[in-house]
């Protein structure tokens, strides 16, 4: 029977990660074990920025998911806001076409009945 435990495993590109920092700032004299001691502190400090990242990754996709299900519907029927839509014309087009038809028919009252 397999047990989970809360403590994951560092990957070995971590573990070569730190080893390479732990030797590039290797002092003279240091021992194999003090550079190991340092690579593990290190390597933790990369798991603790891994996972610090991977949460921040995931409130950041929770509160995207929350702001896009927020707008594609609203919620409840009592907020919603109607609106209407006026169309408001231009004056001058109505003005031209009554003055338009008035000219017509004088110019039929005064010069259709003098022929």
């Amino acid at each position: 029977m397999a047990r989970y435990t809360k403590k994951t495993k560092p990957s070995l590109q971590t573990k070569d990660e730190a080893m390479k920092i732990a030797r590039g700032t290797q002092r003279p004299g240091q021992t194999k074990e003090q550079t190991k001691l340092i690579a593990q502190g290190i390597q933790k400090g990369i798991d603790l920025y891994k996972r610090e990242l991977k949460g921040k990754a995931r409130e950041l996709d929770r509160k995207l998911k929350k702001a896009s299900g927020q707008n594609a519907r609203p919620e409840g029927g009592d907020d919603r806001v109607e609106q209407q839509i006026r169309y408001r014309q231009h004056w001058l087009p109505w003005v031209l076409l009554v003055l338009s038809w008035v000219g017509i028919a004088a110019y039929l009252l005064l010069f259709a009945g003098t022929e």
